[in-house]
């Protein structure tokens, strides 16, 4: 069953128009979660505020929102002046244009959702939206209001829903080059460049995310579940650090040995299985 819908509105094509909610793909409550408790009473603690500059608590009635505009030198902006400036929530996803996902730059993706149709009348114009999507292999670009706030959102069809992605504005993405300038242009020996290759063919898989393993997640269950238990918690097993680096080519050749030894390893073991099976049967 799926959860509480995040935000219901319309979807909004020309003078099509369907009920939609949006259910976030996410699902950051699943990770497990530490709080600050007091050591000596087992009890949870609670934040407070606190002036920086008196030390003493402030209480609710007292804060207000303010722009440093210089050091320790706030302009406070109350809330009915940020009332009067917020973006009005129409609860519409008004599609604007339509553009291949190719053109996308991965780096303003910002928070997936799940777009689904919200009643049964409006099925019918939602499933025109998404085929339209689809036998065009076009993402739609559209705005939506959350939290006060308009943001950019991609459109694209999925299975039998779509998948909406709010994208980042421009100043929020920092250009590579600042990074990247220092960077030489080396010309690599042809050698160098093959064997490269190798080890990436002989590692060649498809994505699977099932494979993805939290490693700090599974000891932290292993660790809480032990101390519940009563019994001492277990230091999981530091792995190897690779060796200084001495010469790259060789390096390199032994680890396209390394990656053929160990695709020959598991055809042959998985020969073995199907002989195995076949004997069985």
């Amino acid at each position: 069953m799926a959860p509480r819908a995040y935000w219901k509105g319309y979807l909004k094509l020309s003078l099509v128009s369907c009920p939609v909610a949006l259910y976030p793909v996410i699902a950051a409550s699943e990770k497990v979660s530490l709080h600050l408790v007091n050591r000596r009473t087992g009890n949870r603690l609670k934040q407070q505020l606190v002036d920086s500059g008196t030390g003493e608590p402030v209480g609710r009635e007292s804060v207000s929102r303010g722009y440093e505009a210089s050091k320790r030198n706030f302009v406070e902006v109350e809330d009915a002046e940020l009332e009067q400036i917020q973006i009005e929530s129409s609860h519409m996803i008004d599609i604007d244009s339509f553009v291949p996902r190719s053109e996308i730059d991965d780096r303003y993706l910002n928070a997936p959702y799940y777009i689904v149709p919200n009643d049964k009348v409006g099925q019918e114009a939602f499933a025109v939206i998404r085929d339209a999507l689809r036998d065009r292999g076009m993402v739609a670009l559209a705005r939506l209001v959350l939290t006060r706030r308009e943001h950019p959102i991609m459109l694209e069809a999925f299975d039998k829903g779509l998948l909406g992605v709010t994208l980042r504005y421009p100043y929020e993405v920092r250009s590579e080059k600042p990074y990247f300038e220092d960077i030489p242009e080396l010309k690599l020996p042809q050698e160098m460049r093959d064997l490269a290759i190798h080890i990436v063919e002989s590692k060649a898989a498809h994505f699977d995310p099932k494979k993805f393993v939290d490693h700090y997640e599974t000891a932290l269950v292993a660790l809480l579940r032990n101390k519940q238990a009563g019994r001492k918690a277990e230091k999981p097993s530091a792995e190897a650090r690779p060796g200084q680096l001495v010469n790259l080519m060789d390096a390199l050749r032994a680890s396209a040995a390394a990656e053929t030894r160990k695709k020959r390893e598991t055809a042959s073991s998985k020969t073995r299985r199907l002989r195995v099976r076949k004997a069985a049967s």
